[in-house]
């Protein structure tokens, strides 16, 4: 009888398939052969490959830390709400009892402030790099990540403004971090800013990199108005959107999301949520509201965060849990994650197997581990 030979399987066809696989099962295959370790820790062409299809084929998760002492979970927003999972987050350890702010998030990173430093952390694989703040650092701080495609470098922006003593002017400054160089500079010509951070307890900004630009919904101290504040990293070019004109402020809070591949915004009132979209980005007459959702007696707050591929828009409780909705503003769920709601930051994220530049500490760890399971 004529023996068979054995199946095989293209090398490249082997690759393609594992560009389909989550993040999370890419981790349990390191450990198959050392060409598998390689590819998925070290190559980062797959790496790159592997974001670009999962943000479009996966799902996004909401990352939660609940302090003090900090506890994370992250929960994929297609599931029920009460189907998180635990993440390790042992190098926060040092600082437990500082306050933990969320300061943005991009390509599987989430920018941390904790205490005298800034931390980014790829949740996915469980990398952190430790970044001092900004050499100017006052109580009105606007802070932003995200990544230049150009130069293939990942920026974290700060803008303060600081009060003239015994004057009404107002100085401020806008630096940048750039991961590669591994230094802070400052932008020229940015000294007198008017913006100042909207301080609302409801807004927990969540998504603020989109179309190449850190965005930020502030207060421009001149006028007392909300604006969107954007930061281009490739142009180095700071720009201003003005929200809808016909939008009344009389309300419990307003914030800014990413809505179906738009830039939008949402309003708080006693009984319903407005949102609008920017239908073209930067065209102030392409504002249009879309979506008034209703407002329960027993949850009276909703702030949105995401959706999820069938259409159901997630949110905040506006305190210590998420709240789902259908697209037509019916109730689906609602869970609380902890007590305190001063103890609740969240940042929307997207896994994957990427790393820092310049990583050093990253890369020391990767030989080890691979040198072990030899």
């Amino acid at each position: 009888m004529k023996k068979k030979n054995p199946l095989f399987l293209p090398h490249d066809l082997i690759i393609q398939i594992r560009l389909m696989l989550p993040v999370n099962s890419l981790i349990r295959f390191k450990c198959v052969c050392k060409s598998w370790f390689s590819l998925i820790s070290h190559n980062t062409e797959f790496a790159n490959s592997n974001l670009e299809l999962t943000s479009t084929t996966h799902t996004r998760r909401i990352m939660l830390i609940l302090t003090p002492p900090p506890k994370t979970q992250s929960v994929d927003i297609e599931l029920p709400l009460y189907a998180s999972a635990s993440m390790n987050n042992n190098f926060l350890c040092p600082q437990s009892y500082f306050d933990i702010g969320i300061k943005g998030s991009c390509r599987g990173f989430i920018l941390l402030h904790c205490g005298a430093c800034f931390y980014l952390w790829n949740p996915s694989i469980g990398h952190h790099k430790q970044i001092p703040l900004s050499p100017i650092d006052y109580i009105f701080n606007l802070y932003g990540f995200g990544y230049d495609h150009s130069t293939n470098d990942y920026l974290v922006v700060s803008i303060s403004r600081d009060q003239i003593p015994y004057s009404d002017d107002v100085l401020s400054h806008l630096w940048l971090f750039l991961l590669r160089a591994t230094v802070w500079k400052e932008i020229a010509c940015t000294t007198h800013l008017p913006f100042y951070t909207n301080v609302s307890s409801l807004v927990r900004q969540v998504e603020s990199f989109f179309n190449g630009a850190i965005h930020w919904l502030a207060l421009r101290h001149d006028i007392y108005d909300h604006v969107i504040v954007a930061f281009h990293l490739t142009e180095r070019k700071l720009l201003e959107i003005l929200l809808p004109i016909d939008i009344n402020y009389n309300s419990k809070g307003c914030g800014f999301w990413v809505f179906r591949g738009f830039l939008s915004l949402w309003i708080l009132r006693d009984d319903n949520v407005d949102i609008w979209v920017m239908k073209e980005y930067k065209v102030h007459s392409s504002w249009t509201k879309i979506l008034v959702l209703p407002i329960y007696d027993d949850i009276p707050y909703f702030c949105p965060l995401s959706y999820t591929k069938n259409g159901d828009i997630i949110g905040t409780d506006g305190g210590t849990g998420l709240v789902k909705y259908n697209d037509k503003g019916e109730f689906l769920e609602h869970n609380s994650y902890c007590e305190d709601a001063h103890g609740f930051r969240l940042a929307m994220y997207t896994e994957s197997l990427l790393s820092l530049p310049n990583d050093k500490l990253t890369m020391t760890k990767l030989k080890k581990t691979s040198k072990q399971e030899e």
